[in-house]
């Protein structure tokens, strides 16, 4: 079973399930596996018969929702966004479920490396992993974190629209990023702003000693030395930083026509 720790690996095989748990997005999805565990340990609250092992949505939904009222009524903490997750088959989901599960029925604390990246419930950790060329584009990264069950379960469109502008807006940032990280592979230049050499601005230069004459008021400043209130005269004077115009222009005179005669000519009769 990939990405679970070797503790509850152990512990669900030795439950000796209906079937075993190879792939834990596809296998508990459906909430059957679930239910199985649970009748382990509450043999009298639950019941195997109340449950379908099938993967249709309408199905899926009964079965979670006798297991959201059993959760909720023996007040067991499991987050809301691991069952969710589980249900649609979400990256990572159903692999923090079966360790919260393991927490909670064994008593007992996982032990493992915390990931190098946070649980997002998106493909991002994998496609990581993969070279640039083969890594998901925009439309794809939808499909891949998007799943028709989402779609079919929560009728509000809204909110459908609003996790698929979700991941396009991921998928540009992680873009965005890879072109910052490795610039020659996307053939970035820099621009006119960047290539810019940056003189660094005069520093004005004060004495460090204390002021010994606060009121004493200060002379006028002539000739570009930096004088300051109670401090004595700084003979290093400001360099002044001149610039070339690199656009000339030409002044040109043009003499303008006179209007006057226009006026005093005939009106013409039609």
């Amino acid at each position: 079973m990939s990405g679970l720790p070797r503790e509850v690996t152990k512990w669900v095989q030795s439950l000796d399930l209906a079937w075993q748990v190879k792939t834990p997005k596809w296998d508990l999805t459906n909430g059957y596996l679930v239910a199985e565990i649970f009748s382990w340990y509450f043999n009298q609250e639950v019941g195997l018969h109340s449950y379908y092992n099938c993967n249709s949505l309408k199905q899926k939904e009964k079965n979670w929702y006798l297991l959201k009222s059993f959760i909720k009524s023996k007040h067991l903490d499991i987050p809301d966004d691991y069952i969710e997750g589980t249900i649609h088959c979400k990256e990572g989901a159903s692999a923090l479920l079966l360790e919260r599960l393991y927490e909670i029925l064994t008593n007992r604390k996982v032990k493992k490396v915390p990931p190098e990246t946070e649980t997002d419930y998106t493909d991002f950790a994998y496609q990581v992993k993969l070279p640039m060329h083969a890594r998901s584009t925009a439309s794809k990264a939808v499909k891949n974190n998007l799943r028709l069950t989402e779609v079919l379960a929560d009728e509000n469109q809204i909110h459908t629209a609003q996790k698929a502008h979700k991941i396009i807006n991921d998928h540009i940032d992680h873009r965005r990023i890879e072109r910052l990280q490795d610039p020659a592979r996307f053939n970035i230049k820099p621009s006119i702003g960047e290539r810019c050499v940056r003189k660094p601005l005069p520093t004005e230069v004060v004495s460090s000693e204390p002021d010994d004459d606060e009121d004493k008021p200060s002379a006028p400043n002539t000739g570009g030395e930096i004088l300051g209130t109670g401090r004595e005269k700084s003979d290093v004077s400001l360099p002044f930083m001149t610039r070339e115009p690199s656009v000339h222009f030409k002044e040109i005179q043009v003499n303008q026509m006179d209007k006057s005669n226009f006026y005093s000519m005939p009106i013409h009769g039609f």
